[in-house]
């Protein structure tokens, strides 16, 4: 808890700020619909910054300076006004504003962009794949909105996600994270399943929201992980205008440049557009990992009548680079020195190179039938393909004729490869709602089928091992009792590929034709999932019960595209129980219990020689109970969990050494913990994103009883994040805001038994200034140059946090 402390000091620092300015003016408003009623939550926007919503009787209150203000009113199913006035000091002020309804109803899907424009969010389709308030789901959605990622200039997804609770990095790689102690695998796009076979990190620009499902997800989104599911929603079209260009230039030579524009193409609204485009080319704190991104995504939405929707994404994403495998350190024979070499060290040569194309399209389609039964149906393709070549370690340090360890030489190999994967995901679903008596009901039922295929062809030319007594070929480990076998050079063994030296690196080009290379044609494999559900939503006063349950058939193919291919079947019965009271308007309690079911990747157990196995489905569930709560009229949303979830047959690196990729079985896992989440506007003025959780995840069954209770890698049990902006007002700091952050976590284990990675905190600001038009901002990271890891396998595959370091950027929106 000592490193919560510079949370609080943050927090109380910029409440003394707000309250020390004085606001004599006060601007009030009724808002009301086109027969006189109240509109609840209606986001009023003070020159495109300052914000506020509407009360259960239509009611807003504003104060600030004498001055003209242009004040925006936006509702979703409502169009969008515009109205200015002229405060007055000492003078307060009342208007009524009617909004006209559109012909557009809350979807229930996302079809259309959405409005709010804060760090608060308010729906989620991805929890019960229906258009519900986040504070009627019973399980916990943690979120980081397009507004957060943009003032916090972030570029991709571990940039965002240190503002979700309870979840950390594992590495640098793509997806490459722990949910609430559980290492997660999978990942979805608009609530879809996408290729997660890749390793740079989904990029930013086309992002909505991410949200990130807490727990197992199962019941509605087949195989997923126990701890969580990530679901990034990308950015729809919106029935008005709105463009932006956006500059962003800082450390290590980072140039930038992002696009969004939307609006309708056509007069009647019934087509809408958006696009979006990004550009970065940028070095980096670590050796030689500079590199260039490209995004391109188009969006477009049809509504040919107003029971009939139907909307295209396409997102192609292309990173070139290096795959960065993390720093390492000195052998286990020197300590655990984890300051033996800078944070800025890495393994590789010049030629080394990494290019990698995700892409992705999703076609969605909604239909109303009647006001009370519409059908929805998704269909995603994701594509990846890589084209790399690396120079790697071996997961070993050098060894002398007697099997000593050097612990400054690391053993190495190099990997050249080319491979692709393609995934296949439908979706459709009918919902019904209706009423018996004092029941309403909401019936969703569905099916769902998915299909990942690792296709024949892809291939790896792979040097590693020793050389032989002739040279002539290789041996993968060293033995010195047959050291006789062995090529023997100044009392060495002499490797494939040679040592790189920790003490003295060399970086210069390599060519691997001078080694002697195994070409592999890797497993072809392919899996699909059929599954049907049914989810029922009942409400009755003020309760509401969500009961739920999946059937799922998971078919694997072994020896894919070979003639004695064979259809491995497994099935499962996956229920979710929820119940919501809601005492009063603005709290809701909740209690839910869930379970998931996540067979071995094809991948996995398709490949025994790299992998091991065969290994048994991981089998999970979940007890969660909390509350949501909304404040200052629906602008702040509070959110506590408190959850118990076990998981069995739980797969960990082998740390075997020459296959840093063998697994191995232990027998269970349970992670016990708390969770807080903060979101939204304490203040028109003042915006907030926090999150702190304390979470236990540890081994409670294994076959070596020395791992019982042993707590997971790379999970702490404690971690949290701040993040607040004010926005000054008045004469003299009129356009000005600023923000102040930090985030830390506790100490973590690592797959190595003896090397643990220190406690950390951080510190982060940025100072915005508004004119017109334009928004400037400076954006500084790490502001005490703390030194610091965010993840970490072992000795030789360690994962910094990136010294202190700054982000310019001029933005124009018009």
């Amino acid at each position: 808890m000592k490193a919560f402390g510079p949370f609080l000091f943050f927090f109380i620092l910029c409440y003394q700020v707000i309250f020390a300015q004085q606001h004599p003016s006060t601007l009030q408003g009724t808002i009301t619909n086109d027969k006189n009623e109240p509109l609840e939550g209606v986001t009023v926007a003070v020159n495109n910054r300052l914000t506020t919503k509407s009360n259960d009787q239509g009611k807003f209150a504003l104060s600030f300076p004498p001055g003209t203000y242009q004040l925006t009113f936006r509702f979703v199913g409502y169009n969008t006004e515009q109205v200015s006035v002229e405060i007055f000091q000492d003078v307060s002020k009342e208007l009524t504003i009617a909004l006209s309804p559109t012909n557009e109803t809350l979807q229930s899907v996302e079809v259309i962009g959405r409005k709010e424009s804060s760090y608060k969010n308010t729906n989620s389709f991805s929890g019960t794949k229906t258009a519900t308030p986040i504070k009627e789901i019973p399980q916990s959605i943690s979120y980081v909105t397009k507004e957060t990622l943009d003032d916090q200039l972030a570029f991709k997804t571990s940039d965002a996600i240190k503002n979700v609770s309870g979840v950390n990095q594992y590495s640098y790689n793509n997806n490459d994270f722990v949910l609430r102690g559980f290492r997660a695998s999978n990942t979805l796009v608009n609530g879809l399943r996408i290729s997660t076979r890749g390793w740079a990190q989904n990029l930013l620009p086309y992002v909505e929201r991410i949200e990130v499902i807490k727990g197992p997800a199962s019941a509605l989104f087949a195989n997923t992980d126990p701890g969580g599911t990530i679901n990034t929603v990308t950015k729809k079209p919106l029935d008005e205008t709105r463009r932006s260009i956006n500059f962003t230039t800082g450390s290590y030579n980072t140039y930038r440049t992002t696009l969004d524009f939307t609006g309708p193409l056509t007069e009647n609204k019934n087509l809408l557009y958006r696009l979006n485009l990004a550009y970065q080319n940028a070095e980096s704190f670590r050796m030689l990992q500079d590199g260039t991104a490209m995004v391109i995504a188009p969006s477009f939405s049809f509504i040919p009548n107003e029971r009939t929707r139907i909307n295209f994404d396409l997102v192609y994403q292309y990173n070139k680079g290096r795959l960065d495998r993390g720093q390492p350190i000195f052998g286990a024979s020197q300590g655990t020195d984890l300051y033996s070499t800078p944070t800025s060290f890495a393994i590789g040569r010049k030629n080394d190179y990494q290019k990698e194309l995700n892409l992705f399209s999703t076609i969605s389609l909604q239909h109303q039938f009647t006001d009370n039964i519409s059908f929805n149906a998704s269909y995603l393709k994701s594509y990846y393909d890589e084209d790399l070549l690396e120079h790697r370690t071996s997961n070993n340090y050098g060894v002398d004729k007697e099997g000593n360890q050097i612990p400054t030489l690391m053993g190495m190999q190099t990997i050249r490869r080319l491979r692709k994967n393609y995934i296949d995901n439908l979706t459709t679903y009918f919902n019904f709602n209706f009423n018996t008596g004092p029941l309403a009901h909401k019936l969703l039922v569905g099916y769902d089928y998915i299909q990942e295929v690792f296709p024949k062809g892809n291939s790896t030319y792979n040097a590693n091992g020793f050389l032989s007594r002739d040279g002539k070929s290789t041996i993968s480990t060293y033995k010195p009792a047959d050291s006789a076998k062995y090529m023997i050079v100044n009392n060495m063994p002499v490797p494939n590929v040679p040592y790189f030296n920790l003490a003295n690196p060399d970086y210069s080009i390599s060519e691997i034709s001078n080694y002697l290379n195994v070409s592999r044609e890797e497993t072809p494999t392919k899996y699909y999932v059929n599954g049907i559900y049914l989810q029922e939503q009942l409400k009755w006063g003020k309760w509401q019960a969500l009961l739920g349950f999946r059937q799922e058939f998971y078919t694997d193919i072994l020896n894919y595209t070979k003639e004695n291919e064979e259809k491995v079947e497994q099935k499962a019965f996956i229920p979710r129980v929820g119940l919501v009271y809601t005492p009063l308007e603005p709290v809701s309690f909740y209690a839910t219990y869930t379970e998931g079911y996540q067979p071995q990747s094809a991948g996995t157990i398709g490949d025994p020689e790299t992998y091991g196995g065969p290994f048994d489905p991981l089998i999970s569930n979940m007890i969660e109970a909390g509350a949501k709560m909304e404040f200052f009229h629906k602008n702040l949303a509070i959110n506590t969990a408190f959850y118990r979830i076990e998981q069995n047959n739980i797969l960990v690196n082998a740390n075997a050494e020459g296959n840093p990729d063998l697994l191995r079985q232990i027998g269970q896992q349970q992670a016990k913990g708390i969770e807080l989440d903060i979101y939204g506007n304490v203040h028109p003025n003042f915006s907030v994103t926090a999150n702190f959780s304390y979470n236990v995840a540890k081994i409670t069954k294994s076959d070596d009883a020395e791992e019982v209770g042993t707590i997971m890698p790379n999970a702490p049990k404690s971690q949290g994040n701040l993040w607040m902006k004010y926005a000054f007002t008045g004469q003299t700091l009129e356009g000005f805001a600023l923000a102040l952050g930090a985030n830390y976590a506790t100490r973590r284990n690592t797959d190595t038994d003896i090397l643990k990675l220190p406690a950390y905190w951080v510190a982060n600001a940025a100072l915005f200034y508004r004119i017109d038009k334009f928004k400037l901002s400076v954006n500084m990271n790490n502001l005490l140059n703390k030194v610091y890891w965010v993840g970490g396998f072992d000795y030789v595959r360690l994962f910094p946090g990136a010294p202190r370091n700054y982000m310019l950027s001029l933005g124009y929106t018009f």
